[in-house]
């Protein structure tokens, strides 16, 4: 009985996964292919909602300081451009016409280009227009190395520390990737945030509500091959 309980609740806990993942992806969808608003003003950004404002596509001007950017090491199974597989984002403080500074994912680079002398068509001069998702900062999370900032290696986004890296710790607590077609000379190759979510729970339930039905029907088969045995179908005693 333990056993079902168990079993029963772990399908049951994957059913309320799904509910939340399916609101999830819906909510993703619909701030996605929304229009982009102005970036909020750098005093908003202490009592900005994150989880609000995650993904919803915004606009800002300003110039970048190519000479701070950070590579911060991935892999891009499915890309939406020419290059994937192993290489880095590029994220470079944009320093805003409107004051403050917020980083920005300008893209893809796999490991040929990751020295921006390779790319100098995308190292653009002066302010310029970008539009992209804003993004939450990223935890370490279990078997994720430590990020190198003696050699510019990151291997998560962590906003805060990027921002004192680059001598700019008032930078906004977010991140913006920019969307695509905004890079001149391709790279970096902007427009990859990943926009799918792992959603297996339906598996899950069914797998755990499979055992349960495969326990229960040990439990009667056990049941009925025992019920008939009792005292009198015992062997005499005899002494």
């Amino acid at each position: 009985m333990a056993g079902l309980a168990t079993l029963t609740g772990l399908g049951t806990w994957q059913l309320q996964r799904l509910a939340w993942k399916s609101e999830l992806i819906a909510t993703v969808e619909a701030r996605v292919n929304a229009g982009p608003v102005p970036l909020p003003a750098p005093v908003e950004w202490a009592r900005l909602d994150l989880d609000a404002l995650e993904y919803r596509p915004v606009t800002a001007t300003g110039a970048f300081d190519h000479a701070r950017e950070f590579h911060v090491f991935t892999h891009l199974p499915e890309p939406r451009g020419p290059l994937g597989g192993a290489g880095y984002w590029i994220i470079t403080p944009l320093l805003l016409e409107s004051g403050g500074t917020v980083l920005v994912n300008r893209g893809f680079v796999s490991r040929d280009f990751k020295d921006p002398a390779t790319r100098p068509a995308g190292q653009v001069a002066g302010p310029v227009p970008i539009t992209g998702l804003v993004r939450a900062p990223e935890r370490q999370q279990a078997f994720v190395p430590d990020n190198d900032r003696e050699r510019n290696i990151w291997f998560f986004r962590d906003v805060a520390a990027m921002a004192a890296a680059a001598g700019r710790p008032d930078a906004a607590p977010f991140l913006i990737d920019e969307r695509a077609n905004a890079v001149p000379g391709g790279l970096p190759q902007a427009g990859e945030t990943r926009l799918r979510f792992a959603n297996d729970h339906l598996q899950y339930a069914l797998t755990w509500y499979g055992l349960v039905l495969c326990l229960g029907g040990v439990y009667i088969a056990f049941w009925i091959a025992n019920r008939g045995r009792g005292d009198g179908d015992r062997p005499a005693d005899s002494g």
